[in-house]
């Protein structure tokens, strides 16, 4: 193709409004895949956020739990059970609910879960939980999610400042002494992390012998997979065992897989595609048919078919790649803007960008096949006669 004259790059230069509405069909068709994918990673991503964040190589949860969203509770009786195992170094519980609760200032309403463990071994791998486990120790006071979504700028002011602020929530006040980072996610605002007291007076009806999680840690050079398969064996019925990766792949299994948001997103995604390629082949179609003569006189030349369809190939490919440019651009801009709005980790990652660009590129190649067809059938007699 590079030996050659670009014919391809000369006919999409020669009528310059089809060229460039080709490339906003294909830009438009990569923002809409952006966007697309990019909420559907957010969705999977923050289904997890928690479950990345566990300091246990094992966890038991019940067969009724499908994530952190849509948890059921275990026998905390369970749990002791599991620490007698061999190889098990220790264990911890941990409570979750949900509640709504006023923020500080301005009295706006959100949804939060509630986190409630215990504050010697809080199980959670983030630094400023582990600096602030002996002040969560006291009744009633817990510590905030910064990145939560709502308006908190005071909150977040008077906290920085080494200030404590009382919040209400469900008719109880507690007091926030500091702050973390997670982030929130679809249908959950943010997260409070206080002691099993603290839980338990928020939730009155829960009982304490009923907890959401429990954590194990393995002795140093043992098997967590060989001790969670021998859990398996002994607690089969009313509890899951799993390890940290597994309950991390199992709540982004049922977030993309048995929730509407895997295939509303999935099939958003498979509307971009169809769209991009619509428009291509609209483009091509009409290329071929406005120079179908000049197509004919090369095949009268003894130019082969396999020519001429590289001339669309070559058309392709510098859709697919100029295209690409704005889609990825605007793609970008629209995923900061979400995130400033939702609070979601929406992103571009490398994958994502390459997976769309080859998306792309499929798109136009399956266009400029479908193209070509009748450039393939052209016959210089009949053209010409």
């Amino acid at each position: 193709m590079l030996s050659r004259t670009p014919i391809g790059w000369l006919q999409l230069r020669r009528n310059k409004a089809r060229f460039f509405v080709a490339l906003g069909g294909i830009a438009f068709a990569d923002l809409l895949m952006f966007m697309q994918l990019g909420v559907l990673g957010a969705a999977l991503d923050t289904s997890a956020l928690l479950n990345n964040l566990l300091q246990a190589d094992i966890v038991l949860i019940s067969p009724e739990a499908r994530d952190i969203q849509n948890s059921a509770t275990i026998p905390r009786s369970r749990l002791y059970q599991a620490e007698g195992q061999a190889g098990i170094a220790s264990g911890t519980a941990m409570y979750l609910g949900f509640l709504d609760w006023r923020s500080p200032f301005n009295a706006e309403r959100r949804s939060m879960l509630i986190v409630g463990t215990d504050p010697d071994n809080p199980g959670i791998g983030l630094v400023d939980v582990q600096q602030q486990k002996e002040s969560l120790k006291r009744p009633d006071t817990v510590i905030f999610d910064r990145l939560s979504r709502g308006n908190y700028p005071l909150t977040l002011k008077q906290l920085d400042k080494g200030q404590s602020v009382t919040a209400e929530i469900d008719r109880r006040t507690l007091t926030i002494i500091g702050t973390f980072r997670l982030g929130a996610a679809f249908g959950l605002d943010g997260t409070l992390i206080g002691s099993e007291t603290t839980f338990l007076h928020l939730f009155p009806t829960r009982s304490p012998k009923s907890i959401t999680l429990g954590l194990l840690q393995v002795n140093p050079g043992q098997d967590p997979i060989a001790i969670a398969a021998l859990l398996k064996s002994k607690m089969a019925g009313d509890v899951d065992v799993m390890t940290r990766a597994e309950f991390v792949q199992h709540a982004k299994t049922y977030q993309g897989k048995h929730t509407p948001i895997g295939f509303i997103f999935g099939l958003g995604t498979v509307m971009g595609f169809i769209v991009g390629m619509v428009m291509v082949y609209q483009v091509l179609s009409t290329d071929v048919a406005d120079h179908l003569a000049e197509y004919a006189t090369f095949k009268a030349m003894g130019f082969t078919n396999t020519y001429l369809v590289g001339i669309i190939v070559e058309e392709c490919f510098i859709l697919a790649t100029i295209g690409f440019i704005p889609g990825l651009i605007a793609g970008e801009g629209l995923m900061k803007l979400m995130h400033i709005a939702t609070a979601l980790p929406t992103s571009l990652p490398f994958s994502r960008m390459v997976l769309v660009f080859l998306l792309t590129f499929v798109l136009c190649m399956a266009s400029g096949v479908i193209a070509s067809r009748r450039l393939r059938k052209a016959d210089p007699a009949e053209v010409f006669a």
